[in-house]
């Protein structure tokens, strides 16, 4: 295959990027982004499906049968207003996409013409994924009940990480990003006269008590090489500095790596919270919903991939990057066939680079030619290998 197929699709992406880059739109919102896909590989052929609400799922058929591989892209972007005076900056305010899902979709798009220019070669199918709501971790799911992925054998995501320069890339095998669960906990006591707390069961000692010990406590029962985060961004009691409330309510997350681990924390925080409540004299009602998997990469085609990459950024351009504690939907795919989740370098070396979510983040464009190159050769090589 000739690698100058995808690399003159480069200005066609950068476009689309800015593109949507200039019209970001919300979790299952993405009517703008999906018209607009559909739009473009209908133009080079392709018979596209609406799926998931706001998502689109198109297959690319080669001339010669085989397996069929899935690539995966996501396309919604964050209520976060924009900072940057980038000449392609939001046109919306309070919407940005702070996070690359822009590129996301654009080398997708860069992939499937260049796809379709080599699918007299392609031996098997590849499947098209343009995902709604990653930021919800919610959007996977909701493409795999519409049946995406029926009939895929293997599927390879992307997400551009300002993490490492561009030009760089990462993929290995295992967990690569950690399960996502909410922890919501209520505390009940008895309120009253904030001079008299005798007279009280105090949810706020409670809930503080329980904030304050919950990570020690975990961290002595875990496995020290094993990293579990449990943290709580939101807290909510009382109306007036002098009055005791009747309850307090606490909202966080709980990050992990493995399901064995998942599962004892759960337990845990649920026994210690009704643990800390009854010492105080009260109760606690513990809820933390079944939320996103860990992303755990496929060891096979993990190597498949990190192939693919030393072909389109070089083998010295190949680099180990520690796991991280985020989550991604992606993982919803991965629990399903084998995958990998490859991270392509998408920092600047030439002026200052701000992480994800963040009001002035922007990615460095060069990052986009190895993305779409690591969708194009890893389909390619996928469906043409044994």
């Amino acid at each position: 295959m000739n690698s100058e197929t995808y690399r003159k699709q480069r200005e066609y992406v950068i476009r689309m990027r800015r593109e949507f880059h200039e019209n970001p739109e919300t979790s299952w919102n993405e009517t703008r982004t999906q018209k607009r896909i559909i739009e473009e590989l209908e133009g080079i052929g392709l018979h596209c499906e609406k799926c998931a609400g706001t998502g689109v799922v198109a297959t690319i058929k080669g001339e010669k049968p085989g397996r069929t591989v899935a690539l995966r892209a996501d396309i919604d972007a964050l209520e976060i207003g924009e900072a940057s005076d980038v000449e392609y900056r939001s046109k919306k305010q309070g919407l940005m996409h702070a996070c690359g899902h822009d590129g996301h979709a654009a080398m997708l798009l860069g992939a499937a013409r260049a796809l379709v220019e080599s699918r007299d070669e392609l031996k098997g199918n590849v499947r098209l994924l343009f995902q709604p709501a990653e930021e919800t971790l919610r959007g996977a799911k909701k493409m795999i009940e519409d049946g995406a992925l029926d009939g895929v054998d293997a599927i390879m995501g992307q997400h551009l990480w300002n993490n490492i320069p561009a030009g760089k890339v990462n993929v290995e095998s295992g967990p690569r990003m950690a399960s996502g669960d909410p922890v919501i906990i209520d505390f009940y006591g008895k309120g009253g006269h904030g001079s008299l707390p005798n007279e009280t069961v105090d949810p706020v000692v409670m809930a503080s008590s329980f904030i304050m010990n919950s990570n020690a406590m975990l961290s002595r029962e875990k496995y020290p090489m094993e990293p579990m985060v449990l943290t709580f961004g939101e807290v909510k009691c009382g109306t007036r500095f002098n009055i005791i409330p009747d309850e307090a309510h606490l909202e966080g997350s709980l990050r992990c790596f493995s399901q064995e681990s998942r599962e004892s924390a759960w337990n845990r925080i649920r026994e210690y919270a009704e643990c800390t409540a009854s010492m105080f004299g009260g109760r606690a009602e513990v809820n933390i919903p079944k939320g996103t998997p860990a992303t755990i990469n496929d060891e096979v085609i993990a190597m498949e991939a990190r192939k693919v990459a030393e072909k389109v950024a070089g083998s010295d351009n190949i680099m180990n990057l520690e796991k991280t504690t985020g989550s991604e939907d992606m993982a919803y795919y991965l629990d399903e066939i084998p995958g990998a989740m490859v991270f392509v370098g998408s920092g600047f070396e030439d002026r200052e680079t701000f992480p994800h979510h963040h009001p002035r983040f922007d990615i460095n464009e060069d990052a986009l030619e190895i993305g779409t190159g690591m969708y194009y050769h890893f389909a390619i090589d996928y469906l043409n290998s044994n």
